[in-house]
């Protein structure tokens, strides 16, 4: 009972230090900072809405643990993170996720087996958990960092891996996110992702080869484009760039 007693009490400073230090950064003029400095759809709001977008960078930060492995991480990496999963909920309010709890950053890519050095097969930027590792969210802090920056095209690896959480969020990793889009448009979404998928395949897309995959993995790529480059994806994929307005309820072009 003693060893029992002593864990809760561990486990609930640890919770209280985290809570702490994220109060503290969302009081003080470090968050707005960072966010200008490095968040390119911060900057893109209004003075309200940004208000918002902090105060919900904020509540994720406050519910979801985020640690690194085998590096300490920094303010900024916590920001990317949390402003990865607010992007892609920013036209739900109050929405919150409820399928992570918690992000585990690794340095660089990793394999199937969680390995990231000393292996030549470690191609996986972000993975989601399931099974045993439900509720956890792996992501690589180079390829976070990368999909901030200014160089980073229509790629941003924090959102696609959360935009996945949003498809889960109806039972099934699909790539029809049917808790956020209205029952007669699924069918209309699902053709369009196959033709989609037939232009890229005949190369008759810019959109990355990678959405291909599945219908899964299209909603998370051109999610990604989307938000990082909504002007050129609403001249290059009006009638695409209509339904993710309807799923995500943004116009981020506008």
């Amino acid at each position: 009972m003693l060893i029992l007693a002593l864990a809760i009490v561990i486990v609930a400073l640890i919770y209280f230090f985290i809570r702490k230090k994220s109060a503290a950064l969302w009081h003080s003029p470090l968050l707005k900072q960072l966010l200008t400095q490095h968040i390119d759809f911060y900057n893109n709001l209004n003075d309200e809405d940004k208000k918002v977008f902090e105060q919900r960078v904020q509540r994720f930060l406050t519910d979801v643990h985020i640690e690194g492995l085998g590096f300490e991480i920094h303010d900024i990496d916590s920001i990317m993170v949390a402003s990865s999963a607010v992007i892609p909920i920013f036209g739900f309010k109050g929405w919150t996720y409820r399928n992570v709890t918690n992000v585990l950053l690794y340095p660089d890519t990793f394999n199937n087996e969680f390995q990231f050095e000393g292996t030549k097969d470690r191609n996986i930027l972000g993975m989601v958990g399931s099974g045993y590792m439900n509720g956890q969210m792996i992501l690589s802090r180079s390829a976070l960092v990368k999909g901030f920056s200014k160089n980073s095209g229509e790629e941003n690896t924090g959102i696609h891996e959360f935009v996945h959480l949003l498809d889960k969020a109806d039972g099934a990793t699909d790539g029809i996110p049917e808790s956020f889009l209205a029952h007669e448009y699924i069918e209309p979404w699902v053709k369009m992702m196959h033709q989609e998928i037939r232009n890229i395949e005949m190369d008759h897309s810019d959109i990355n080869p990678y959405a291909t995959t599945n219908q899964a993995e299209f909603f998370a790529v051109v999610s990604e484009y989307f938000f990082k480059k909504p002007d050129q994806f609403q001249n290059n994929h009006p009638e695409l760039y209509a339904m993710l307005s309807k799923i995500f309820g943004q116009h981020p072009a506008e």
